[in-house]
């Protein structure tokens, strides 16, 4: 009987040593699933298929895999702006790419700089003697940025083309939060940090109409000379001079107005238009539906021409979107996440850096651990002495955008980007009045005048007031004191262009808050030759991490000819899909309100896209406890 004991006891212990082994080995080939990245395959004769379905961004948001996987609608994708500018370079050299199919169904949008840069990209390919043609369901003023640069133009009967302009209407909630007796207390530096009207006044100030007008005229004259340089034939004078008796003048039919005015060379269905497709490349013999053409992927592509990654680095931090304290991102700025990653290039041992900035700002306190972390690098070791540090400014780079910028040795950005905006702001809500409504009072003991302060539910103290608003007087000084050593002038000189006023590039280029224009690619030459490297460099992207589950997502997702948000529109879907922008931006003004924050730097006027996140409005926590306040 001991002996059976024993031998039935082995006889388990290999039992659960072959469970625990296959357990282990079932988990290791589910990660295995989950972290491969699909083969890029191989480049095929043919054209490289630039189907851009969503946005072009300097730096993709996270998305929740799980998210996506879940929701009921498919989420607007983020493509990396410089790897579409890669592909298309890539494009015009490949000699297996015959044109390029610019396919701008879905197409969502991008920042101005962005759009140019790759418009220009397109340029090379046409001028390697190869097509681009491009086909969209109804053009946007971004989707005719691109498509201005096209050797052929398509769009669908049933849409057309339409051109807006920058601007437009804002919400101001002054009387709102009066009515509800929300008292917003609010403490600035800056006449043109207009940042916190729209929750103080019912209509913008004289001075930020002052600086809105002259920065738009400024934006739209830059966008039309885009245009117009790449399309010499579209008549925008009477596309934007009289819009309705364009319209009219075609019976109504917008597809027909935009080939009378030029905006378009070619109406047709997108079968058509790969038919179109097919003609100039040949077909495509393993894909027999209509119009298949033979066509590589962008991200096929880029796997088949590698950047350079020999010599010394020169490292490439980016920061995209608001300035949040904490790790956020990417796609959001947290101060922490992005300081290590300059950490990080720091022990590198990398020999210049090169900060891309694309941000309109935000925490004054993760601002500042971004500037002492560039500090840090440019100090360097006694080993390697002071290193270069290069800032390029895409579309914005203002206010704390401006703050992470002053540790630069030098300062690219475009015509196009909207910097400046020097100044701070806080705000803090009270809910005393809308209390007191209700019949809710309140009552206490002080030891001091800071006791139980700031409290939102009973008011601020006016000692607590004074104190704040001198604290943020305090942190203008020392943002117009750092813009001043950046830039060699004395406090009284940055004044009279701080004030938190906005500016074009070419207007801050002439004030001196730019050194020169250039884009991403002129900033790392400077500072590869400001680090005394030759030719022998490369540039290494700090914060490029692939999220390990996002393969297998996409796949599961993943129809490629299916529709996203901003497929299939005419004129009526661009008017829905700009309601949907404006409801987005009510619920980030207000969380702008009532989020618990510190000190901002932000700019009012500079456009940030709202993250495609497959989950819902970000914003929908604070919305739930915003309604529990105003209920009634």
């Amino acid at each position: 009987m001991i002996f059976a004991r024993k031998v039935w006891a082995l006889l388990v212990g290999i039992k659960d040593a072959l469970v625990l082994l296959l357990l282990l080995l079932f988990f290791m080939a589910l990660y295995g699933v989950l972290t491969a990245r699909p083969s890029p395959g191989q480049v095929r004769e043919g054209a490289l298929l630039l189907k851009l379905d969503g946005s072009i961004v300097e730096e993709p948001a996270k998305v929740d895999p799980f998210d996506l996987l879940m929701s009921s609608g498919g989420a607007a994708k983020e493509h990396r702006a410089r790897d579409v500018i890669a592909a298309v370079h890539a494009a015009a050299k490949d000699e297996r790419i015959k044109a390029v199919a610019l396919d701008l169904s879905a197409f969502t949008g991008g920042g101005q700089v962005t759009l140019q840069n790759v418009g220009e990209a397109l340029d090379k390919v046409r001028k390697a003697g190869k097509p681009v043609i491009a086909f969209a369901h109804a053009y946007a003023d971004d989707g005719l940025l691109l498509a201005a640069h096209a050797s052929e133009v398509w769009v669908d009967p049933m849409g057309g083309a339409f051109v807006m302009g920058p601007g437009g209407m804002r919400l101001y909630y002054g009387e709102a939060l009066a009515r509800y007796k929300v008292t917003a207390h609010v403490f600035k530096v800056g006449t043109y940090k207009d940042f916190v009207e729209p929750f103080t006044q019912s209509q913008a100030s004289p001075a930020s109409k002052e600086a809105r007008n002259a920065l738009l005229a400024a934006m739209w004259e830059d966008w039309q000379a885009h245009v117009k340089a790449a399309r010499p034939k579209a008549d925008l004078d009477r596309v934007t001079r009289d819009p309705v008796g364009w319209i009219t003048a075609s019976e109504g039919d917008a597809a027909k107005a935009a080939l009378a005015a030029g905006l378009v060379d070619r109406l047709g269905s997108h079968t058509q238009y790969k038919e179109r497709l097919r003609a100039l490349v040949g077909e495509d013999p393993a894909d027999d539906t209509p119009g298949s053409f033979a066509h590589t992927a962008m991200d096929t592509l880029l796997a088949a021409h590698p950047a350079k990654a020999d010599g010394a680095s020169v490292a490439v931090v980016t920061v995209a979107g608001e300035i949040v304290d904490g790790k956020a991102g990417p796609g959001t700025a947290g101060g922490t996440r992005i300081a290590k990653l300059i950490d990080e290039a720091n022990a590198d041992g990398a020999k210049a850096l090169v900060l891309r900035v694309d941000s309109p700002g935000g925490s004054v306190m993760a601002s500042e651990e971004i500037r002492t972390a560039l500090e840090r690098f440019k100090a360097g070791t006694k080993e390697s002495g002071r290193r270069p540090v290069v800032v390029s400014m895409a579309n914005l780079a203002a206010s704390g955008g401006y703050w992470v910028s002053t540790p630069a040795d030098k300062i690219f950005a475009e015509p196009g980007t909207i910097t400046g905006s020097i100044g701070i702001f806080a705000m803090i809500p009270s809910f005393e009045r809308a209390l007191a409504e209700y019949g809710v009072k309140s009552d206490g003991v002080r030891s001091t005048p800071l006791s139980g302060q700031p409290d939102i539910l009973t008011g601020l103290t006016p000692e607590v007031k004074e104190m704040l608003q001198a604290n943020i007087e305090s942190g203008y000084r020392r943002f117009v004191g750092l813009v001043g050593a950046s830039r060699k002038k004395a406090p009284e000189e940055v004044e009279a262009f701080a004030e938190g006023r906005v500016w074009d590039g070419g207007t801050a280029r002439q004030k001196g808050l730019v050194d020169q224009f250039g884009g991403i690619d002129a900033a790392l030459a400077d500072a590869a030759q400001r680090a005394k490297l030759g030719a022998d460099w490369h540039a290494e992207w700090y914060g490029d991490e692939q999220d390990p589950y996002a393969s297998l997502i996409e796949q599961l997702r993943g129809d490629e000819e299916a529709g996203g948000p901003g497929a299939g529109m005419d004129l009526t879907g661009l008017v829905a899909t700009r309601q949907q922008a404006s409801l987005d931006r009510l619920l980030g003004d207000l969380g702008n309100l009532f989020e618990a924050r510190g000190a901002q730097a932000l700019c009012l006027d500079c456009p940030v896209p709202v993250a495609a996140k497959a989950g819902g409005n970000a914003r929908s926590g604070w919305f739930v406890r915003l309604l529990a306040v105003f209920e009634r």
